[in-house]
This record gives C-alpha cells, structure tokens and sequence, in this order.
C-alpha cells in the first residue's frame, strides 16, 4: 500500500499534467478524458466537459502524483474548488542538483516561498507555490531530521 497526492483542478488537469511532466521529468504518464469511456444515456456529461480530465497519474523518480479536473455539473455535489494551502506535496531526495532542477521548473510562474537553501534541518531546503497554486516543500534531509531527534528524544 502507499499514499499518493491526488490533486483536483478546474478545467486546466491537462495543462497541469504537461507542466508537471516536464519540470519532474516524469518517466509514465497517463491520462484518461470523460470522453474515453461510455457516457451513460440517462445521464450524458454536457460537451464541454467529455475533453476534461476524469483520471490521470504522472510517475518520476519514485513518486506519483494522480490528478483530475472536477467537473462543473458536479460542484453542487462536491463544491467549488478552491486553491489553499491545506496540501502540499513534499519532494525528498538526497541529490542537491535533483532538487534544485525540480525546484527551478517547478517555480516558473509561481511563487517561492523559501528559496533552496541549508537550513538547521536540512542540507537543501525550500518551499514554493507553483503557478496552479499547489505548495511544494523541498527537502534532501527528512528522514535522517526525523531519526536524529526521535533518537534523542
């Protein structure tokens, strides 16, 4: 079993899923649209959302991340999406440079929040918000952070 980031988007999935393609270097993409599968005839989707995300999973350097966009007939359901700070998605890995490339893509019309840097917890460090407005943390140090101070607990 593991845990994976599911994300949600409001009709950008897709762009999404090629944004974070590319500044993860993703290894496997997958994508299915509402359209790919039979509609039911008592309950067809209206046009405009058969081309939008219905599932999607995007794998790189050991992680996944799956998205969807939510569609609009939906939200009396589900609600309004709305972008905030309650999830991030957390990058761990012990190679400074590999950090530092996810880091600059990934940052690219967003905001950073902590630029990479050493920090007393971590060798690489730092936060951003990218420009669909999902909060990343960076990190080269989580577990062996975690060990030091349980061990010394």
């Amino acid at each position: 079993m593991s845990a994976v980031t599911y994300l949600n988007f409001d009709g950008d999935a897709e762009q999404a899923i090629e944004f974070y393609s590319e500044a993860l270097s993703a290894t496997e993409v997958k994508k299915v649209k509402f359209k790919d599968f039979p509609q039911d005839p008592n309950y067809p989707l209206p046009e405009n959302e058969l081309d939008m995300i219905m599932e999607s999973s995007l794998t790189f350097a050991g992680g996944k991340i799956m998205m969807s966009d939510m569609l609009p007939s939906m939200k009396t359901v589900t609600g309004d999406l709305v972008k905030g700070n309650q999830t991030l998605i957390s990058l761990i890995n012990d190679n400074p440079q590999k950090l530092d490339e996810y880091f600059s893509k990934l940052s690219v019309g967003g905001h950073v929040i902590m630029p990479l840097s050493h920090t007393p917890w971590s060798s690489c460090f730092g936060m951003l918000v990218d420009k669909f407005g999902v909060s990343w943390k960076f990190n080269s140090d989580a577990d062996q952070f975690l060990d030091s101070v349980i061990s010394n607990k």
